[in-house]
């Protein structure tokens, strides 16, 4: 079975070649910001069992609250408001799972956003990073918790980009078959082990004997 590496991707001959120019498609961040949010008291009620762990997802823009307006006296920056909502997930010892949602964060923000035609869209990109603050507490059914998040603000367009090149990546390397490991392999390598309890030479040396036939003597 070959292993794949990051080695397994390089190409020896790239450094070689002279650049190419292609012209691709891409999404291209014309402008971003970055904001941060505290919850210090988030309270879920379990049906059943005891608080495992929460994860958290992705956070979205709820629908039909997205507003971009212009600027008076400012040129290509508009005034960006939405919703955003971040769902999580507590997850019990018992394996049952209460869905909920951090409280809604109301944004209102200025971002670069220029002129263009009306038929290019540009889009609004949200990206969330939550992170549990101290130690979540369980009083009853009820579990308390403290939440912080980053928040990523992203104004995105499709564009078509002019980028040097080494040209079209090289051929993959084979994929790696996914096989079980045989629990029989650690094993056959193992030492044989003794079968028998060890004498009396075995654990004390010579003169360790001597000092025990004194002292069975004067017994």
């Amino acid at each position: 079975m070959k292993k794949i590496t990051k080695s397994s991707f390089y190409d020896p001959d790239a450094q070689n070649r002279a650049f190419e120019v292609d012209c691709i498609i891409a999404d291209k961040v014309y402008a971003h910001c970055q904001q941060r949010e505290c919850f210090p008291t988030v309270e879920v009620l379990l049906e059943s069992g005891t608080f495992s762990h929460i994860s958290f997802r992705p956070g979205f823009i709820v629908p039909g609250t997205l507003v971009v307006t212009d600027i008076e006296g400012r040129p290509h920056f508009r005034r960006v408001q939405f919703t955003l909502r971040i769902p999580f997930e507590v997850i019990t010892t018992d394996g049952s799972v209460v869905e909920g949602f951090l409280p809604d964060i109301y944004k209102d923000v200025v971002l670069f956003i220029p002129d263009a035609r009306d038929e290019f869209e540009f889009r609004v990109v949200v990206e969330t990073s939550s992170l549990l603050l101290g130690q979540p507490l369980q009083t009853g059914n009820k579990v308390t918790f403290a939440v912080g998040t980053f928040i990523i603000i992203k104004i995105v367009g499709t564009v078509q980009l002019l980028i040097p090149t080494l040209g079209f990546c090289p051929e993959p390397p084979e994929c790696e078959e996914f096989s079980p490991g045989d629990i029989c392999d650690g094993f056959e390598e193992e030492e044989f082990p003794d079968f028998f309890p060890p004498q009396f030479d075995d654990l004390f040396d010579e003169g360790e004997e001597d000092l025990e036939d004194e002292n069975s003597e004067e017994c």
